[in-house]
């Protein structure tokens, strides 16, 4: 296969909306020459110091724990890791509507064969500087108005797409096509649409 794109993709793990679209990506990376580089970013850091809604406060406050390992285990073993990491958390999270406690993380580092003493990442402020940098790598490209996830392709990014059910095999080409012709015209901004179904994760 002819020389792959580079497309960097920022997910958080509590996301749906950021695993419907890690999905996409891979099932694209199937049939288009596609490198995904993965990349940390966090609902977290992005609500820190806001006021938000208490039905919220949860997920925000669960959500430290899984980025600090995944800044964590990119930081000791190299951002390769960061793929097979975001898949098995996801499993978890999303699919099976686990919660990502220390159980699920000793877990999901174990099934991305990494060391599962990374779980204690989780506790401590420690990765905190290179999580905050990483999240705001990729927020930096798309402006602070938006969320997860974030993708870039040929170093140009967007927020999204925000996508749903996950769209497979050449459905799932044809979109990356779409995004990566949007991303070659100078100036291109947005395309929005309101959501009329909830995330799909499976």
């Amino acid at each position: 296969m002819k020389d792959r794109v580079p497309v960097d993709f920022w997910f958080d793990a509590m996301c749906p909306w950021s695993w419907i679209a890690s999905r996409w990506l891979i099932e694209a990376s199937e049939v288009r020459p596609i490198e995904t580089r993965w990349h940390v970013m966090s609902w977290s850091v992005l609500q820190h110091g806001r006021d938000i809604p208490q039905e919220h406060r949860g997920i925000v406050d669960e959500g430290w724990g899984p980025a600090r390992v995944a800044i964590a285990a990119e930081q000791r073993h190299g951002n390769k890791v960061l793929g097979p990491l975001y898949t098995a958390f996801g499993t978890r999270y999303q699919n099976q509507g686990r919660i990502l406690d220390r159980e699920a993380i000793v877990e999901s580092l174990r099934e991305a064969g990494l060391p599962i003493d990374l779980a204690d990442a989780a506790d401590t402020e420690d990765y905190d500087a290179a999580l905050w940098a990483s999240h705001h790598d990729g927020m930096s490209r798309v402006g602070y108005e938006v969320g997860t996830p974030v993708i870039a392709i040929r170093g140009v990014a967007f927020f999204g797409p925000v996508i749903s059910p996950i769209p497979r095999g050449e459905a799932a080409g044809t979109l990356y096509d779409g995004i990566s012709a949007l991303a070659s015209v100078d100036g291109f901004f947005e395309l929005k649409r309101s959501r009329t179904r909830p995330p799909l994760v499976d």
